[in-house]
């Protein structure tokens, strides 16, 4: 270029910020906000960082949206036409002040591509002002929040104010039967969504306690940390475990020491699934020696419940034989390594599908499911397959 002034770069810096962390912004970001003479949002008295920053001592000004021409009404271009007023307005602050520091907003998602589709043709130099990666839990902050909104005695939601734990508490055993349902399964977008709604429990009774100011989300979070580090010592001190029966033998031992308790089973729920709480109390004498003997023992065992069963004469004495069937079979399902309200459950879904099948093939042959005896629903519940 000869005989003339080289033009001043204008310049405009756009500071990103997170909604879930609205004060946390970095050095970097910090550097660039302060050393602003004004820094610009599209609004401040709604921009979640607006609070943190005028408590630094920042001034903050509203950028008013520029006027579209009708060249500007291209739909080709990126953002939508309220980014591009904003674009528009920010290139025409940078030409005359020079340089303009826009603070990014939870709205202003296209507003870079909208501001570089008219940066060539205004000769601006953009800079972008990114935030580090969040970390893992963040998006867990907003959580908290929402149901701190729908708590709000004075515009929360009628029916969140009117929960307590009790009222609670059917949602919470739903919700976790659904979470199983989803593992079972092995859908992941079922078990994301069943995840989020246990997770939701827990800030709920969370907000619960706070409300009536016992303890908070945070009280939670720290004494389940501080319990997984203490129980951890291979892990977070200087403890030795180097298999997972070992570890299991230090929790158990910390539990015990922690909670002075007396005996092996103080502590376990009396309202547990009958069969997993056959399984938790026999699982917990283990710890102390008793064992059922080998699975062949164990399957003897079975065999002379049976016979007790057979033998039992009142309903009282029938109910007690079949209870102690039921713990046999536990037995004998802890000694080959399985569980047993899975493999109950297991079982009730096969059931489930064959007589659904069955049912199918009944109507196909326009038979009526009522007027079946039982010699017919056997030989459909035969040709449907076997439940094994």
């Amino acid at each position: 270029m000869t005989g003339g002034l080289t033009q001043p770069t204008r310049r405009v810096a756009l500071v990103e910020t997170a909604e879930a962390l609205p004060g946390l912004l970095p050095f970097q970001s910090w550097d660039v906000l302060g050393t602003a003479e004004v820094v610009l949002l599209r609004d401040p008295d709604t921009h979640p960082s607006a609070p943190h920053l005028y408590a630094a001592g920042l001034e903050l000004e509203r950028l008013e949206p520029a006027a579209l021409e009708r060249s500007d009404l291209d739909l080709t271009r990126p953002g939508s036409p309220g980014d591009r007023r904003i674009a528009k307005a920010l290139a025409r602050r940078a030409a005359r002040d020079g340089q303009a520091v826009y603070l990014l907003g939870p709205e202003d998602e296209r507003l870079a591509p909208a501001l570089a589709g008219i940066a060539v043709d205004q000769d601006l130099e953009i800079e972008l002002v990114f935030l580090a990666q969040q970390p893992a839990g963040t998006e867990l902050l907003q959580l908290v929040e929402v149901m701190r909104r729908l708590r709000d005695p004075d515009d929360g939601c009628p029916w969140d104010l009117q929960q307590d734990h009790a009222s609670l508490t059917r949602y919470l055993v739903e919700e976790t039967y659904e979470l199983i349902d989803a593992i079972e399964t092995g859908q992941d977008i079922d078990l994301q969504e069943e995840l989020g709604d246990v997770l939701l429990q827990v800030v709920f009774h969370a907000q619960v306690a706070q409300d009536r100011r016992a303890f908070g989300i945070d009280d939670v979070a720290r004494g389940i940390v501080d319990k997984l580090v203490r129980r951890h010592p291979h892990v977070f001190a200087d403890g030795d475990a180097a298999t997972p029966e070992e570890v299991q033998a230090n929790w158990d031992r910390l539990k015990t020491a922690e909670k002075a308790r007396e005996g092996p089973f103080e502590g376990v729920p009396a309202l547990l699934p009958g069969l997993h709480l056959l399984d938790t109390l026999q699982r917990k004498a283990s710890t102390g020696g008793f064992d059922a003997p080998d699975a062949a023992a164990a399957s003897e065992q079975v065999h002379a419940r049976l016979a007790g069963l057979a033998a039992a004469g009142t309903a009282e004495h029938r109910e007690a034989a079949y209870g102690e069937l039921l713990a046999a079979v536990v037995g004998l399902g802890r000694q080959l390594g399985v569980d047993p309200e899975a493999a109950a459950r297991g079982a009730g879904r096969r059931f489930r599908s064959r007589f659904e099948a069955a049912l199918q093939l009944a109507a196909e042959r326009e038979l009526d499911p009522s007027e079946l005896d039982r010699d017919e629903w056997r030989r459909l519940w035969t040709e449907v397959g076997s439940d094994a």
